[in-house]
């Protein structure tokens, strides 16, 4: 009896969430399914006596059950702590290269992160003083802004993809702030039996991947690898945890290829945006500074001298060789001092330059007679209202911007 209260309970153990006993694969379990009970991909074998299915299913009925309350009491919470807090919050990676690249671009976008002491978990922004700043871990920052605990956070798509799994309380206010890999990848192995594949229908087509032998994924987003794999095809899929680097798993043989996925975004949580005093005229700041830097790290300012007639006449050339920059080049004349002499035949002219295009326009600005190149970076391009904030406000059925609250437009 003892032998198989033990077995029986260990079998359990395994349908809730543990390797199976005796699998002779890995099997990927469904997170939604665990939450509703209905464990989907369970091994039929470890369910192979009767008594032993009744006593999962009802550790499977208790444990749903535990787990609604759970969340009902940690709902509850998050109103009341969200009702009671009159301070604006934005959660920021605490530690690895998101951090990092999160705090550069608050600083390039002249925003000052201030921290009294290293060790604490709180900060601020100078130039946005009604804002606190909370260090958290991205998982945290997830799940706090969808509880209502922040009201903004920066994190990774991939994290937010993985835990917000489609929360409509969670709303993407800048889907893209210039770090972190800008897509979803897949990466195979360069040898052996994926030696000749060149694209995503050859991966699914391979006749390999049967019921028996699935594709291995080694992942640490499954939610975000399930629907995608759903969407291309694939049929037999599975769907693997790995520690630490996850591109030596196909490697050591206990994975076929991997997935992964990072880019930088700003969220907000919806309700907050709606009720909170103040929010949307920091989130708006935050958009305007976030783009104005972006857009001008694409480009360089390029001011060139021209000899010519007239400045219609050299903005004539420029669009010509179609170099308008953002509007049209900007046009002055130059006056050249010679024997007390001023001639107005050299004029200034300046553009806006895609950095992956300068030298070709360069190459064609002599061409039509400019000299004396000067090449600078620029640092902000403010335009006249940010795409982004005019989505926002339509997102959330403020179509006129009388409807938004007074408050966050002082």
């Amino acid at each position: 009896m003892i032998s198989t209260s033990v077995s029986m309970n260990a079998r359990c153990a395994d349908v809730l969430g543990r390797t199976p006993i005796g699998a002779t694969r890995p099997v990927a379990f469904d997170r939604q399914s665990t939450r509703t009970g209905a464990w989907e991909k369970c091994p039929v074998k470890l369910l192979r006596h009767s008594g032993q299915r009744h006593s999962c299913t009802a550790i499977r009925s208790l444990t749903s059950r535990a787990e609604d309350v759970t969340t009902k009491m940690l709902n509850d919470d998050a109103v009341r702590r969200q009702s009671t807090r009159t301070t604006l919050r934005m959660g920021l990676p605490s530690k690895g290269r998101m951090a990092e690249d999160t705090k550069k671009l608050l600083t390039d976008s002249a925003l000052t992160v201030k921290k009294p002491n290293p060790r604490q978990y709180v900060g601020t922004i100078p130039q946005i003083p009604e804002l606190e700043v909370w260090f958290q871990r991205a998982t945290d920052v997830v799940r706090k802004l969808s509880q209502g605990d922040l009201d903004l956070g920066i994190v990774g798509h991939d994290m937010f993809a993985e835990l917000a799994d489609n929360d409509p309380n969670l709303v993407i206010v800048h889907d893209a702030l210039n770090f972190g890999q800008c897509k979803l990848a897949l990466g195979i192995p360069m040898s052996g039996k994926f030696l000749n594949i060149e694209s995503l229908d050859a991966l699914r087509d391979m006749p390999e991947w049967t019921a028996d032998t699935p594709l291995r994924v080694v992942t640490g987003y499954h939610n975000v690898a399930r629907r995608y794999f759903a969407e291309k095809g694939f049929e037999h899929v599975v769907l693997l945890s790995a520690d630490g680097a996850l591109e030596a798993a196909p490697a050591m043989g206990s994975a076929d290829i991997i997935l992964d996925l990072s880019e930088g975004i700003l969220v907000a949580n919806r309700k907050a945006l709606l009720e909170r005093p103040g929010l949307l005229e920091v989130v708006h700041e935050l958009i305007e500074r976030f783009d104005a830097h972006l857009k001008a790290e694409m480009y360089y300012s390029v001011t060139v001298n021209m000899k010519g007639n007239s400045p219609e006449e050299i903005a004539t050339n420029f669009m010509a060789a179609k170099l308008a920059g953002l509007s049209g080049p900007t046009i002055a004349k130059v006056y050249n001092k010679d024997d007390e002499v001023y001639k107005a035949q050299t004029y200034a002219a300046t553009i806006c330059v895609c950095k992956k295009e300068l030298y070709s326009a360069i190459k064609t600005l002599q061409k039509i007679g400019a000299r004396d190149v000067l090449v600078l970076p620029m640092t902000y391009i403010f335009d006249e209202e940010p795409q982004r904030w005019t989505d926002l406000v339509q997102s959330l059925d403020l179509e006129q911007a009388s409807e938004i609250p007074a408050a966050s437009l002082n």
